[in-house]
């Protein structure tokens, strides 16, 4: 039987320049069919708001998400999963950065989501799994061509075949995330430190280097660096990039304003 239930909840910071969506279902996180598709509606509210510079994503259950309602998914019509992992995995879409803030479970469409982001952040005892294997399924979301692109097709290939679970520190040691953080207080801590950082720098200059970076990872060499290059010539004319050219030359914080 389906779960039901579950909520994706939208919050902003006090001067709205960063948004928090918050994975809520319990301890475990257990993400439903109608979760997936909440995910999608929140990034486009997200995307639409032009105050909002910065997404986090995080979970207020013991665990970051153990995955997807796996009952669920066997009640849902067939012709319905030709559109899976296009809602939940909303936030590569996005034009804003976005830096998921993981704690305890990480597994199947939880790690797909958390693929998505831009930057990934976790403690200690966060665990990354796509186990569909068991299922003698394989990951739909994106999780087997984002997972080979960040960690290499090598290290992909023994993740996902084998369903191996892998903990924090070699996740860091792999690329999977960015940082390790103590505990929930700390990550929570480092997440606010860095998505307000984030947040201060040009909107502009952040949307169009995830866009350069995430396009020309998939092209050859030089198709990357005409990218860059047309994108750096085109950033040469806002007003950010004056802006912070005359900061700079009078010593002082600059103000930028996605112009």
């Amino acid at each position: 039987m389906a779960l039901t239930g579950g909520d994706v909840l939208l919050e902003r910071s006090g001067d709205g320049r960063v948004a928090y969506l918050t994975l809520s279902h319990g301890r475990y996180t257990v993400i439903t069919w109608e979760m997936r598709g909440l995910v999608a509606d929140r990034f486009a509210e997200i995307d639409a708001d032009p105050d909002v510079r910065v997404v986090v994503v995080r979970s207020d259950g013991e665990h970051f998400t153990s995955g997807g309602d796996i009952a669920g998914f066997m009640e849902v019509d067939p012709i319905d999963f030709t559109d899976l992992g296009h809602n939940v995995t909303a936030a590569a879409r996005s034009p804003k950065p976005v830096i998921a803030a993981i704690d305890g479970y990480c597994f199947g469409v939880g790690l797909e989501l958390a693929l998505s982001c831009d930057i990934r952040l976790a403690t200690p005892r966060s665990q990354f799994a796509l186990p569909e294997m068991n299922l003698g399924m394989i990951p739909g979301s994106g999780g087997t061509q984002r997972l080979a692109r960040l960690i290499g097709l090598s290290r992909a290939k023994f993740h996902i075949m084998t369903a191996t679970r892998i903990g924090a520190q070699q996740a860091l040691d792999w690329g999977l995330v960015a940082g390790l953080h103590d505990d929930r207080a700390a990550l929570t801590a480092a997440t606010d430190e860095l998505a307000a950082k984030m947040a201060a720098f040009s909107p502009i200059a952040q949307r169009t280097a995830k866009e350069v970076l995430d396009k020309g990872v998939d092209g050859p060499l030089y198709t990357g660096i005409d990218l860059e290059r047309k994108a750096y010539a085109m950033l040469r004319s806002s007003n950010d990039f004056a802006e912070g050219v005359k900061a700079f030359g009078e010593k002082r914080k600059p103000e930028f304003t996605g112009r």
